[in-house]
Protein backbone atom coordinates (compact mmCIF):
# COMPACT_ATOMS: atom_id res chain seq x y z
CA UNK A 1 0.00 0.00 0.00
CA UNK A 2 3.13 2.65 1.01
CA UNK A 3 4.21 1.62 -2.21
CA UNK A 4 1.59 2.36 -4.11
CA UNK A 5 0.74 5.81 -2.78
CA UNK A 6 4.65 6.42 -3.52
CA UNK A 7 4.14 5.38 -6.88
CA UNK A 8 0.90 7.36 -7.34
CA UNK A 9 3.29 10.29 -5.63
CA UNK A 10 5.88 10.50 -8.46
CA UNK A 11 3.18 10.46 -11.16
CA UNK A 12 1.48 13.37 -9.63
CA UNK A 13 5.08 15.17 -9.58
CA UNK A 14 6.15 13.77 -12.72
CA UNK A 15 2.89 15.09 -14.53
CA UNK A 16 3.52 18.76 -12.79
CA UNK A 17 6.93 18.76 -14.30
CA UNK A 18 6.28 18.18 -17.62
CA UNK A 19 3.35 20.48 -17.52
CA UNK A 20 5.79 23.23 -16.06
CA UNK A 21 8.37 22.76 -18.78
CA UNK A 22 5.83 23.04 -21.34
CA UNK A 23 4.50 26.07 -19.88
CA UNK A 24 7.88 27.38 -19.74
CA UNK A 25 9.45 26.31 -22.95
CA UNK A 26 6.08 27.63 -24.51
CA UNK A 27 7.40 31.19 -22.85
CA UNK A 28 10.64 30.80 -24.48
CA UNK A 29 9.17 30.17 -27.70
CA UNK A 30 6.90 33.56 -27.67
CA UNK A 31 10.04 35.65 -26.06
CA UNK A 32 12.44 34.37 -29.10
CA UNK A 33 9.35 35.57 -31.90
CA UNK A 34 10.53 38.56 -30.29
CA UNK A 35 13.42 38.92 -32.57
CA UNK A 36 12.22 37.43 -35.54
CA UNK A 37 13.76 40.07 -38.56
CA UNK A 38 15.89 41.76 -36.31
CA UNK A 39 18.74 39.62 -35.16
CA UNK A 40 19.81 38.11 -38.54
CA UNK A 41 22.11 36.30 -39.52
CA UNK A 42 21.82 35.10 -35.78
CA UNK A 43 18.91 32.53 -34.96
CA UNK A 44 16.02 34.42 -33.07
CA UNK A 45 16.07 31.91 -29.93
CA UNK A 46 14.26 33.14 -26.71
CA UNK A 47 15.57 31.62 -23.00
CA UNK A 48 14.11 31.67 -19.77
CA UNK A 49 15.56 30.70 -16.25
CA UNK A 50 13.61 29.41 -13.51
CA UNK A 51 14.49 28.29 -10.18
CA UNK A 52 11.95 26.51 -7.75
CA UNK A 53 8.97 27.05 -9.95
CA UNK A 54 9.66 31.02 -9.94
CA UNK A 55 11.38 32.44 -13.63
CA UNK A 56 13.92 34.88 -12.26
CA UNK A 57 15.28 35.70 -15.85
CA UNK A 58 14.23 35.98 -19.66
CA UNK A 59 15.63 36.78 -22.43
CA UNK A 60 15.53 36.48 -26.45
CA UNK A 61 18.57 37.27 -29.06
CA UNK A 62 19.11 40.75 -29.21
CA UNK A 63 19.47 43.00 -32.73
CA UNK A 64 22.00 42.10 -34.52
CA UNK A 65 22.28 38.93 -33.31
CA UNK A 66 24.10 40.30 -30.45
CA UNK A 67 24.21 39.15 -27.31
CA UNK A 68 22.37 35.69 -27.54
CA UNK A 69 18.73 34.99 -25.95
CA UNK A 70 20.56 33.13 -22.86
CA UNK A 71 23.30 35.31 -21.95
CA UNK A 72 20.49 38.00 -21.89
CA UNK A 73 18.59 35.59 -19.87
CA UNK A 74 21.60 35.04 -17.45
CA UNK A 75 22.11 38.50 -16.67
CA UNK A 76 18.11 38.92 -15.71
CA UNK A 77 18.57 36.35 -13.43
CA UNK A 78 21.58 37.91 -11.60
CA UNK A 79 22.98 35.82 -8.31
CA UNK A 80 19.75 33.41 -8.55
CA UNK A 81 20.58 30.69 -11.48
CA UNK A 82 22.85 28.21 -9.20
CA UNK A 83 21.05 25.37 -9.29
CA UNK A 84 18.17 26.52 -11.35
CA UNK A 85 16.65 25.26 -14.75
CA UNK A 86 17.51 26.93 -18.08
CA UNK A 87 14.68 26.51 -21.21
CA UNK A 88 15.95 27.40 -24.52
CA UNK A 89 14.74 27.04 -28.33
CA UNK A 90 18.13 26.24 -29.50
CA UNK A 91 20.65 24.48 -28.33
CA UNK A 92 23.46 26.88 -26.78
CA UNK A 93 26.71 27.74 -29.21
CA UNK A 94 29.48 26.34 -28.05
CA UNK A 95 32.37 27.97 -30.36
CA UNK A 96 34.34 31.26 -29.70
CA UNK A 97 32.21 34.24 -32.43
CA UNK A 98 32.00 37.93 -31.76
CA UNK A 99 31.19 36.43 -28.14
CA UNK A 100 32.08 33.91 -25.60
CA UNK A 101 29.85 30.28 -26.18
CA UNK A 102 26.79 30.34 -24.41
CA UNK A 103 27.57 26.46 -23.13
CA UNK A 104 30.47 28.21 -20.95
CA UNK A 105 28.32 30.84 -19.43
CA UNK A 106 25.46 27.99 -18.65
CA UNK A 107 27.80 26.27 -16.66
CA UNK A 108 29.75 28.92 -14.86
CA UNK A 109 25.95 30.40 -13.76
CA UNK A 110 26.15 27.20 -11.86
CA UNK A 111 22.42 25.99 -14.03
CA UNK A 112 21.55 22.55 -13.24
CA UNK A 113 19.61 21.13 -15.92
CA UNK A 114 18.34 22.21 -19.52
CA UNK A 115 15.88 21.50 -21.38
CA UNK A 116 16.70 22.50 -25.20
CA UNK A 117 14.04 22.10 -28.07
CA UNK A 118 16.55 21.31 -30.64
CA UNK A 119 19.94 20.74 -31.80
CA UNK A 120 21.55 23.59 -34.15
CA UNK A 121 22.70 22.19 -37.32
CA UNK A 122 24.88 25.00 -37.18
CA UNK A 123 28.54 22.66 -38.24
CA UNK A 124 30.20 25.18 -35.58
CA UNK A 125 27.68 23.80 -32.91
CA UNK A 126 26.02 20.48 -34.24
CA UNK A 127 25.64 18.80 -30.65
CA UNK A 128 28.62 20.25 -29.07
CA UNK A 129 26.90 23.07 -27.09
CA UNK A 130 24.64 20.20 -25.36
CA UNK A 131 27.82 17.63 -25.34
CA UNK A 132 29.81 20.38 -23.35
CA UNK A 133 26.87 20.61 -20.90
CA UNK A 134 26.71 17.28 -20.20
CA UNK A 135 30.05 16.81 -19.71
CA UNK A 136 29.97 19.48 -17.02
CA UNK A 137 27.52 17.43 -14.97
CA UNK A 138 24.35 19.23 -16.30
CA UNK A 139 21.30 17.42 -16.58
CA UNK A 140 19.82 18.33 -20.98
CA UNK A 141 16.75 17.28 -21.92
CA UNK A 142 16.54 17.90 -25.70
CA UNK A 143 13.36 17.71 -27.68
CA UNK A 144 10.27 19.67 -25.77
CA UNK A 145 8.61 21.97 -28.66
CA UNK A 146 11.08 20.74 -31.32
CA UNK A 147 8.35 21.02 -33.75
CA UNK A 148 7.37 24.58 -33.23
CA UNK A 149 11.10 25.47 -32.42
CA UNK A 150 12.21 24.11 -35.88
CA UNK A 151 9.11 26.43 -37.66
CA UNK A 152 10.84 29.24 -35.65
CA UNK A 153 14.19 28.71 -36.89
CA UNK A 154 13.40 27.66 -40.56
CA UNK A 155 15.63 30.42 -42.02
CA UNK A 156 18.29 29.40 -40.04
CA UNK A 157 18.12 25.78 -40.88
CA UNK A 158 17.38 26.68 -44.03
CA UNK A 159 20.59 28.75 -44.41
CA UNK A 160 22.69 26.45 -42.65
CA UNK A 161 21.66 23.60 -44.46
CA UNK A 162 20.42 24.76 -48.46
CA UNK A 163 22.60 27.94 -48.28
CA UNK A 164 19.72 29.74 -48.72
CA UNK A 165 17.01 32.01 -47.08
CA UNK A 166 13.87 30.45 -45.74
CA UNK A 167 11.38 31.82 -48.77
CA UNK A 168 7.71 33.42 -47.73
CA UNK A 169 5.67 34.12 -50.75
CA UNK A 170 2.71 36.23 -50.18
CA UNK A 171 -0.24 36.71 -52.36
CA UNK A 172 -3.29 39.03 -52.02
CA UNK A 173 -6.08 37.89 -54.59
CA UNK A 174 -9.21 38.89 -55.53
CA UNK A 175 -12.14 36.58 -54.90
CA UNK A 176 -11.38 35.66 -58.43
CA UNK A 177 -8.00 34.96 -57.95
CA UNK A 178 -6.63 38.17 -59.35
CA UNK A 179 -3.63 40.46 -58.01
CA UNK A 180 -4.29 43.57 -60.47
CA UNK A 181 -6.63 44.61 -63.39
CA UNK A 182 -6.41 44.92 -66.59
CA UNK A 183 -2.92 46.18 -67.62
CA UNK A 184 -1.60 45.38 -64.21
CA UNK A 185 -3.29 48.74 -63.14
CA UNK A 186 -3.06 47.77 -59.12
CA UNK A 187 -6.49 47.40 -57.18
CA UNK A 188 -7.47 47.66 -53.72
CA UNK A 189 -7.76 43.97 -52.49
CA UNK A 190 -7.45 43.75 -48.58
CA UNK A 191 -9.02 45.60 -45.79
CA UNK A 192 -7.04 47.35 -43.03
CA UNK A 193 -6.84 44.23 -41.19
CA UNK A 194 -4.90 42.23 -43.45
CA UNK A 195 -2.64 45.21 -44.47
CA UNK A 196 -1.89 45.45 -41.06
CA UNK A 197 -0.79 41.62 -40.55
CA UNK A 198 1.25 41.98 -43.61
CA UNK A 199 3.02 44.87 -42.12
CA UNK A 200 3.48 42.99 -39.20
CA UNK A 201 4.82 39.94 -41.49
CA UNK A 202 7.59 42.26 -43.09
CA UNK A 203 8.46 43.15 -39.61
CA UNK A 204 9.60 39.64 -39.02
CA UNK A 205 10.99 39.09 -42.16
CA UNK A 206 14.90 40.00 -42.96
CA UNK A 207 14.80 40.99 -46.27
CA UNK A 208 11.71 41.62 -49.00
CA UNK A 209 11.96 40.84 -52.57
CA UNK A 210 9.99 42.23 -55.51
CA UNK A 211 10.71 42.38 -59.21
CA UNK A 212 11.34 45.42 -61.36
CA UNK A 213 7.87 45.19 -63.05
CA UNK A 214 6.22 46.08 -59.27
CA UNK A 215 8.49 48.79 -58.73
CA UNK A 216 7.93 50.27 -62.47
CA UNK A 217 3.74 50.10 -61.87
CA UNK A 218 3.92 50.53 -58.27
CA UNK A 219 6.71 52.73 -57.18
CA UNK A 220 6.56 50.95 -53.64
CA UNK A 221 8.28 51.74 -50.75
CA UNK A 222 8.19 48.17 -48.99
CA UNK A 223 8.89 49.38 -45.09
CA UNK A 224 6.91 48.38 -42.06
CA UNK A 225 4.34 51.34 -41.90
CA UNK A 226 2.93 50.15 -38.14
CA UNK A 227 2.64 52.93 -36.02
CA UNK A 228 6.34 53.13 -33.95
CA UNK A 229 7.72 50.13 -36.41
CA UNK A 230 9.65 51.69 -39.58
CA UNK A 231 13.28 50.77 -37.73
CA UNK A 232 11.78 47.28 -38.05
CA UNK A 233 11.51 47.68 -41.87
CA UNK A 234 13.40 44.93 -43.47
CA UNK A 235 16.49 45.22 -46.23
CA UNK A 236 14.65 45.98 -49.58
CA UNK A 237 15.21 43.80 -52.62
CA UNK A 238 14.63 44.43 -56.37
CA UNK A 239 15.53 42.18 -59.04
CA UNK A 240 16.36 43.77 -62.03
CA UNK A 241 18.74 42.36 -64.87
CA UNK A 242 18.93 45.59 -66.86
CA UNK A 243 18.94 48.02 -64.33
CA UNK A 244 16.11 49.51 -64.83
CA UNK A 245 14.90 50.86 -61.46
CA UNK A 246 14.33 54.50 -61.75
CA UNK A 247 16.57 56.84 -59.79
CA UNK A 248 13.92 58.96 -58.44
CA UNK A 249 11.94 55.90 -57.26
CA UNK A 250 10.70 56.06 -53.62
CA UNK A 251 13.33 52.85 -52.84
CA UNK A 252 15.73 54.56 -54.34
CA UNK A 253 15.33 57.97 -52.21
CA UNK A 254 15.03 56.06 -49.15
CA UNK A 255 17.98 53.79 -49.32
CA UNK A 256 20.07 55.55 -47.15
CA UNK A 257 17.52 54.89 -44.43
CA UNK A 258 16.40 50.99 -45.49
CA UNK A 259 19.20 48.85 -47.01
CA UNK A 260 18.02 48.66 -50.93
CA UNK A 261 19.90 45.78 -52.69
CA UNK A 262 19.53 45.82 -56.27
CA UNK A 263 20.09 41.89 -57.83
CA UNK A 264 21.00 42.30 -61.32
CA UNK A 265 22.75 39.97 -64.32
CA UNK A 266 27.19 40.04 -64.74
CA UNK A 267 26.12 42.10 -68.09
CA UNK A 268 24.52 45.13 -66.37
CA UNK A 269 26.29 49.06 -67.29
CA UNK A 270 28.30 49.82 -64.67
CA UNK A 271 27.51 53.47 -65.03
CA UNK A 272 24.09 53.19 -63.76
CA UNK A 273 25.22 50.73 -61.20
CA UNK A 274 27.31 53.22 -60.04
CA UNK A 275 24.58 55.57 -60.15
CA UNK A 276 22.71 53.11 -57.46
CA UNK A 277 25.60 53.20 -55.53
CA UNK A 278 25.81 56.71 -55.14
CA UNK A 279 22.13 56.81 -54.20
CA UNK A 280 22.95 54.32 -50.93
CA UNK A 281 21.71 51.32 -52.86
CA UNK A 282 23.71 47.91 -53.12
CA UNK A 283 24.41 46.54 -55.97
CA UNK A 284 24.59 42.85 -56.42
CA UNK A 285 25.61 40.83 -59.12
CA UNK A 286 24.33 37.42 -60.22
CA UNK A 287 24.01 34.45 -62.68
CA UNK A 288 21.29 35.44 -65.26
CA UNK A 289 19.71 32.74 -67.26
CA UNK A 290 20.68 32.16 -70.74
CA UNK A 291 16.89 33.64 -71.94
CA UNK A 292 17.41 37.13 -73.42
CA UNK A 293 14.09 37.45 -72.05
CA UNK A 294 13.67 35.63 -69.09
CA UNK A 295 15.21 36.87 -65.49
CA UNK A 296 17.61 36.12 -62.56
CA UNK A 297 19.13 32.99 -61.71
CA UNK A 298 16.71 32.60 -58.78
CA UNK A 299 19.09 29.76 -56.87
CA UNK A 300 21.96 32.12 -57.52
CA UNK A 301 19.95 35.42 -55.82
CA UNK A 302 19.07 32.91 -52.84
CA UNK A 303 22.87 32.24 -52.31
CA UNK A 304 23.59 35.79 -52.27
CA UNK A 305 21.29 36.82 -50.12
CA UNK A 306 22.28 34.04 -47.78
CA UNK A 307 25.64 35.04 -48.37
CA UNK A 308 24.28 38.80 -46.74
CA UNK A 309 22.87 36.70 -43.72
CA UNK A 310 19.41 36.50 -44.79
CA UNK A 311 17.42 33.60 -42.82
CA UNK A 312 13.96 34.76 -43.74
CA UNK A 313 12.64 36.17 -47.26
CA UNK A 314 9.42 37.55 -47.92
CA UNK A 315 8.46 37.88 -51.59
CA UNK A 316 5.94 40.19 -52.48
CA UNK A 317 5.61 41.16 -55.76
CA UNK A 318 4.01 40.26 -59.01
CA UNK A 319 3.06 37.55 -60.69
CA UNK A 320 5.84 36.81 -62.89
CA UNK A 321 8.13 36.64 -59.69
CA UNK A 322 5.97 34.67 -57.66
CA UNK A 323 5.31 32.54 -60.62
CA UNK A 324 9.15 31.84 -61.09
CA UNK A 325 9.66 31.36 -57.33
CA UNK A 326 6.27 28.16 -57.46
CA UNK A 327 7.78 26.61 -61.18
CA UNK A 328 11.35 26.31 -59.22
CA UNK A 329 9.71 24.65 -55.78
CA UNK A 330 11.47 27.32 -53.72
CA UNK A 331 8.50 28.36 -51.82
CA UNK A 332 8.92 27.19 -48.43
CA UNK A 333 5.66 29.18 -47.08
CA UNK A 334 3.18 30.86 -48.48
CA UNK A 335 0.60 33.67 -47.16
CA UNK A 336 -2.50 33.86 -49.37
CA UNK A 337 -4.79 36.78 -48.50
CA UNK A 338 -8.20 36.30 -50.36
CA UNK A 339 -10.75 39.40 -50.33
CA UNK A 340 -14.14 39.01 -51.13
CA UNK A 341 -14.58 41.48 -54.26
CA UNK A 342 -14.02 39.65 -57.95
CA UNK A 343 -11.78 41.58 -60.47
CA UNK A 344 -12.92 39.88 -64.01
CA UNK A 345 -11.73 37.62 -66.89
CA UNK A 346 -9.07 40.32 -67.86
CA UNK A 347 -7.58 40.55 -64.64
CA UNK A 348 -3.83 39.72 -64.21
CA UNK A 349 -3.66 36.24 -62.68
CA UNK A 350 -1.95 35.56 -58.63
CA UNK A 351 0.46 33.29 -60.37
CA UNK A 352 1.37 34.67 -64.59
CA UNK A 353 0.92 31.92 -66.57
CA UNK A 354 0.54 28.92 -63.76
CA UNK A 355 -3.06 27.84 -61.98
CA UNK A 356 -3.21 28.99 -58.43
CA UNK A 357 -3.69 25.96 -57.37
CA UNK A 358 -0.01 25.00 -58.61
CA UNK A 359 0.48 26.06 -55.06
CA UNK A 360 -2.62 25.85 -53.13
CA UNK A 361 -3.06 21.64 -54.30
CA UNK A 362 0.53 21.11 -54.68
CA UNK A 363 2.13 18.27 -52.86
CA UNK A 364 4.67 19.81 -51.71
CA UNK A 365 2.88 22.31 -49.27
CA UNK A 366 0.16 21.25 -46.86
CA UNK A 367 -2.06 23.25 -44.90
CA UNK A 368 -1.10 24.97 -41.71
CA UNK A 369 -3.25 27.87 -40.59
CA UNK A 370 -5.98 29.57 -41.50
CA UNK A 371 -8.11 32.91 -40.18
CA UNK A 372 -10.21 35.41 -40.98
CA UNK A 373 -8.97 39.42 -41.20
CA UNK A 374 -12.29 41.59 -41.30
CA UNK A 375 -13.59 40.61 -44.33
CA UNK A 376 -10.61 38.56 -45.95
CA UNK A 377 -9.00 35.39 -45.35
CA UNK A 378 -5.93 34.32 -44.80
CA UNK A 379 -4.92 31.30 -45.46
CA UNK A 380 -0.88 30.02 -44.71
CA UNK A 381 0.91 27.05 -46.56
CA UNK A 382 3.99 25.70 -45.63
CA UNK A 383 6.13 23.19 -47.33
CA UNK A 384 5.52 19.01 -46.25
Amino acid sequence: MIFRILEDQYAEKSRALKAADRRFMALALALGRRGQGRTWPNPAVGAVVVRNGVIVGRGWTQPGGRPHAEAEALARAQDATQGATLYVTLEPCAHHGKSPPCADAVIAAGISRVVSAIDDPNPEVAGQGHARLRAAGIVVDVGLGAREAAHDHAGHFRRMRDKRPHVILKLAVSADGKIAAAGRKPVAISGEAARARVHLLRAQCDAILVGIGTVLVDDPLLTCRLPGMAAQSPARVVLDRSLRIPGNSRLVHSARETPLWVMTSNLAEAPAAMKLGAAGAQVIRVTATSAPSAGLDLAAVLHALSEKGVTRLLVEGGSRVASSFAAAGLVDEMWLLRGVEAIGADGVPALDALPLSAITQSPGLKLHASEMLGRDSLTIYERA
